[in-house]
């Protein structure tokens, strides 16, 4: 990294960067975007990275060959947590996937991710909403919509798409918050939820293998890659984990967040209730407002690279790329810092770019599309229980979901 930049005001910076408020953004951005694009920063384990922050050298970072996830389990690559030695890249799952190759996995598995597959999944994740959205309803007012639909709704899909047999899902719930709380779990919970969820898959592949259904495991099962190779059980089984933990909390956040910037000003809401062809350029704005997404994508710095800032990342550095950060970024997007529910074009990068962009962008849409939909449809009246500045984020956490979204109606 060059040495002539150096982050206003301080040496070095301490990341993730705090933000006044839920649904504000960290006060340093335009700073850092204008003075010191590429910033030397503290990580939680100790370790320094380089923060990038404008929006052309967050794209290039995330596409550029020259940078990758794969040198992110390096002993050189700073890790984000003390302790962490890259075990996030080095977990059981990670290896069955990466045994079968990068790219040759997400063509596999790419082929569910269809605009024909997601239009099908609709009348699903609709039946799936309004039934949540029954539930909310019987509760009562006020009423946290993050528990009531955001959180459950993203489970229900997956296991839907897996052909998980509904009596198990509650199972998969539970599965899924023991590994993305950090603190409410001890190491043998996490342990025994791991061997527990491989057992589940691995039975499930050889069921599906079995009884084939209209479901993503039973299409892996008989499909292969270019070279008629099928993918193997392993990674069948592994698959399953990581569908479900990497579409999960992402998702659930983002529905949230949907919901909460939507309702912040109720002249967006009832925009929306106005004009339902909206729907979809409202939430490609909110994915790219959304202020605060978390810690960022990582990637390791393989051999010198000059970004569009003029600046030489070097070889051996651990570069975050605050994609947030990007998205608001003026000299790519007109009044950035502003909603604007018609935004067309809308190249945001909340799913981050180049070949390891999020595999299930798609789901994830289909399903913030089809959820606003049932709101304005079941729920005209919807509004925050609470003021928007009292709305707190989940510390601790590579992302940062809301704790809660208190709603009337």
């Amino acid at each position: 990294m060059s040495e002539t930049q150096q982050p206003p005001h301080h040496s070095t910076l301490s990341y993730p960067l705090a933000a006044p408020a839920a649904l504000q953004p960290p006060e340093e951005w335009p700073d850092l975007r204008q003075r010191c694009p590429v910033a030397p920063v503290t990580l939680p384990s100790g370790d320094r990275a380089a923060l990038l922050t404008r929006y052309a050298d967050v794209r290039l970072a995330l596409s550029d060959p020259r940078l990758s996830r794969d040198g992110l389990a390096r002993p050189d690559a700073a890790r984000i947590t003390a302790g962490e030695a890259g075990s996030i890249f080095d977990s059981p799952m990670a290896r069955a996937l990466n045994a079968e190759g990068h790219d040759r996995w997400r063509r596999m598995v790419g082929k569910w991710f269809t605009a024909k597959r997601m239009r099908a999944l609709v009348p699903r994740i609709e039946a799936m909403t309004d039934r949540l959205v029954d539930d909310m309803l019987e509760h009562g007012q006020p009423a946290d919509l993050l528990r009531h639909l955001a959180f459950p709704l993203p489970v229900y899909v997956i296991c839907d798409m897996l052909g998980v047999p509904e009596s198990d899902r509650d199972d998969f719930k539970t599965w899924s918050d023991t590994f993305l709380n950090l603190t409410k779990y001890s190491a043998a919970d996490m342990q025994a939820a791991h061997r527990d969820f491989g057992t589940y898959m691995a039975a499930l592949v050889e069921e599906k293998r079995r009884d084939p259904q209209d479901d993503l495991i039973s299409e892996l099962i008989t499909a292969t890659d270019g070279e008629g190779r099928p993918m193997s059980d392993l990674a069948l089984a592994a698959t399953g984990q990581a569908l479900l933990l990497a579409g999960h909390e992402t998702t659930a956040g983002f529905i949230t967040t949907m919901a909460a910037v939507l309702l912040a000003d109720r002249e967006r809401w009832e925009r929306l209730l106005g004009d339902r062809s909206l729907i979809r350029s409202a939430v490609e704005e909110v994915l790219r407002y959304e202020p605060y997404t978390g810690f960022g994508m990582l990637r390791y710095v393989h051999e010198d690279t000059e970004v569009p800032s003029g600046t030489v990342l070097t070889q051996g550095t651990t570069v975050v790329c605050s994609m947030a950060a990007a998205n608001r970024d003026a000299d790519a997007f007109e009044d950035a810092d502003d909603v604007d529910l018609a935004r067309t074009p809308n190249p945001h990068l909340a799913f981050g770019a180049g070949p390891h962009s999020c595999l299930g962008q798609p789901l994830a849409r289909t399903e913030m599309q089809t959820v606003l939909a049932v709101l304005l449809r079941r729920l005209p009246t919807l509004d925050l229980a609470v003021d928007p500045a009292r709305l707190r984020r989940v510390e601790g956490l590579i992302t940062t979901p809301l704790r809660e979204l208190p709603v009337n109606w």
